[in-house]
């Protein structure tokens, strides 16, 4: 089969973000590309002006999936309009600290070096936030943590795996955020930390890309699944996302 024509632009306009994309228009390994208009990804939707909410709206989007830990939400302060559902999933699991002992205060939380650890550890995390992307109501699902890299990145990764797309275009859409990296930084009214990040990953034998592309090519999503007791509907979902692909 030959590859489709690629879009060229898969941004989400919506004021106040920088770092929202469509997870559609990627090639998969059949020729095919993702979906659109299915799954998108993004930073803190706390951020969205009234406009950039209705821009959600326009794009078909009805489902926001958070995926901070709990003090992280408390300190948002916008409402929110009555046509979106929020759905919040703790991914990171904070509570087990013999795991994060290990990533946490050495700034390996902010790389990809934690995420197939992570996925050993608490496959009950990332398979609680597949599911509650995969299970939404009818409409578009965008899911998002703070600052749209990492804990963002990892569900990205998952749901890419399960329809075939290709490992390259998995990796640049996760670098596309490192690409940003002067713009979220700006818009977050902090420094840009991919220097460093880099550094930290350089300090641990391989580069901001090559962590996660090593994550890319050794997941297991099935052993991910299957130690969380995912459920056949959730998985059927999932594997089809939400029954635009085959």
């Amino acid at each position: 089969m030959a590859d489709a024509e690629q879009p060229a632009d898969r941004a989400l306009r919506a004021e106040g973000l920088v770092n929202a994309r469509d997870l559609g228009g990627l090639r998969r390994d059949d020729g095919t590309l993702t979906p659109t208009g299915v799954f998108y990804r993004s930073e803190n939707v706390d951020w969205l002006t009234p406009a950039g909410w209705q821009q959600l709206y326009a794009a078909g989007i009805r489902t926001i999936v958070d995926l901070r830990q709990p003090a992280e939400r408390a300190r948002d302060l916008a409402e929110r309009p009555d046509w979106v559902t929020t759905v919040e999933v703790d991914l990171d699991g904070l509570e087990n600290h013999e795991f994060w002992k290990d990533y946490w205060d050495n700034g390996l939380v902010g790389t990809a070096l934690y995420f197939l650890p992570h996925l050993e550890a608490m496959p009950e995390r990332a398979a609680a936030a597949l599911s509650a992307v995969v299970s939404a109501p009818p409409g578009g699902v965008l899911f998002h943590c703070m600052g749209g890299r990492d804990r963002t990145g990892l569900i990205a990764l998952l749901l890419l795996k399960a329809i075939g797309t290709r490992d390259d275009e998995i990796v640049d859409d996760y670098l596309e955020t490192v690409r940003l990296g002067d713009l979220r930084a700006a818009s977050m009214k902090r420094n840009n930390e991919e220097a460093s990040l880099e550094a930290l990953c350089r300090a641990h034998g391989t580069t901001t890309e090559g962590a996660f592309r090593h994550a890319v090519e050794n997941v297991d999503l099935d052993t991910v699944l299957s130690g969380a007791n995912v459920s056949a509907d959730d998985r059927r979902a999932l594997f089809s996302w939400r029954e635009t692909v085959t």
